[in-house]
């Protein structure tokens, strides 16, 4: 089968295609015609300083860079596949310290320590303080009247008060985290206005923040996660700096992705009535994982070649940028039977949304999926009438599937 011929310069991650749609057509055409082609970037627009990456867009392939870590790094150029490109080098090596950018056996130490926090008993415990909040979260949009923004007044809100909850942010405090995040991943977006300078702040004012805490808890211990993460160093635990950077990570790995994955829901069930008929009656375990894979909040991630190597009958020579695509992956007809239908009864659902597995698997993704089916169980309760009454706003972004508004009503 002859190449896909993609227009000249077209780049699955440039901004002001992915502020419009998730480009599903052309995803598509390579799975078929060349699941790993070459993407020519000029101009340092990614900030890497380089020619392009590789789009890799067939789901066993995302798998295969995902589990193979000793031969795709996340550590050389971190896993954020387009950054500024005004960014200077330093600034991406300094996030080296996140562990999602983390390579084994760095990474394998910080994450042992990280997921106590994220044990099956953690989370429950947090399971009937968080159903009370998804259930004040929906009285309170309801209490509204008429039409409301659904991403302000629903969606960012459980996953902001989940993380204040697991590690013992002051609800009080959550407005701040939902601002300094969302400075952090809008430097792409001319309406928020952030320079990169503003989005270093932020993240600078979140590791403090978290540091803070940390120290404060090594100091007189809790009985909290935080204190069981930093309690003694020498014994396994995270430093202060090290809990700062796990924070600045859940700011965005924990609340953005499930804000996002909320809102691509609740539009998916308004598009789609005979799905929200569906749900509002039989309330399926399996509608969270149907929404991640629809919704992909995490478009890609990136990887950076430690050698030469083949990857779909294409030689990726070392040092060569590999963008693995979530969003192409979640619609492989290989592994999906009707890919492009939302199916909240759809079982099995391998889908990628919460990572291709191997060491950088979503740590909190029963966190995720437990808020929300909480936060649906809530609103088809409580809001079982809810309109749409625009299509979304999108966020201008090159690698989260971002909405900025959704303006619903209630019936």
């Amino acid at each position: 089968m002859p190449c896909p011929a993609l227009p000249d310069g077209f780049d699955f991650t440039d901004p002001d295609l992915l502020q419009h749609r998730v480009p599903l057509p052309e995803f598509a055409e390579l799975r078929v015609a060349e699941p790993v082609r070459w993407i020519p970037q000029s101009g340092n627009v990614a900030g890497f300083e380089d020619e392009g990456y590789w789009a890799v867009t067939r789901h066993a392939d995302v798998k295969y860079v995902s589990t193979h870590p000793e031969l795709f790094s996340s550590y050389l150029n971190t896993a954020i596949i387009r950054f500024n490109e005004h960014i200077e080098r330093a600034s991406i090596d300094a996030q080296r310290l996140i562990m999602l950018n983390m390579d084994p056996p760095e990474h394998t130490r910080v994450r042992q320590i990280v997921q106590r926090g994220f044990t099956p008993r953690a989370i429950r415990a947090l399971e009937d303080r968080l159903r009370e909040r998804a259930t004040a979260i929906v009285a309170g949009a309801l209490a509204q009247g008429g039409s409301f923004d659904f991403v302000t007044s629903v969606a960012s809100e459980l996953p902001l008060q989940a993380i204040a909850e697991l590690i013992g942010v002051p609800q009080d405090d959550r407005s701040k985290i939902f601002d300094w995040s969302n400075r952090m991943i809008a430097y792409d977006d001319p309406e928020y206005a952030v320079t990169p300078e503003v989005g270093q702040q932020s993240a600078a004012e979140i590791l403090a923040y978290a540091m803070n805490m940390a120290a404060e808890r090594q100091k007189c211990p809790a009985g909290d996660i935080v204190s069981t993460l930093v309690a003694a160093e020498n014994e396994g635990n995270l430093s202060s700096d090290e809990f700062g950077f796990f924070v600045l990570m859940l700011a965005v790995a924990g609340n953005e992705t499930t804000r996002n994955a909320t809102t691509h829901g609740m539009h998916a069930f308004l598009t789609h009535p005979e799905q929200w008929e569906l749900y509002k009656d039989r309330r399926p375990d399996t509608a969270a994982e149907e929404i991640v894979r629809w919704a992909t909040p995490v478009t890609a991630f990136q990887r950076t070649a430690t050698q030469d190597t083949e990857l779909g009958g294409k030689l990726i020579r070392e040092g060569d940028r590999v963008g693995i695509f979530y969003a192409s992956a979640n619609r492989d007809p290989e592994v999906f039977e009707d890919p492009d239908s939302f199916d909240v009864t759809r079982d099995p659902n391998p889908h990628l949304g919460f990572g291709g597995g191997g060491p950088h698997f979503c740590l909190g993704k029963s966190l995720a999926v437990l808020e929300i089916n909480l936060i649906f169980n809530a609103i088809a309760d409580a809001l079982p009438g809810l309109r749409l009454v625009e299509d979304p706003r999108r966020l201008r972004s090159a690698w989260i599937n971002g909405v900025k508004e959704l303006k619903v009503s209630v019936e």
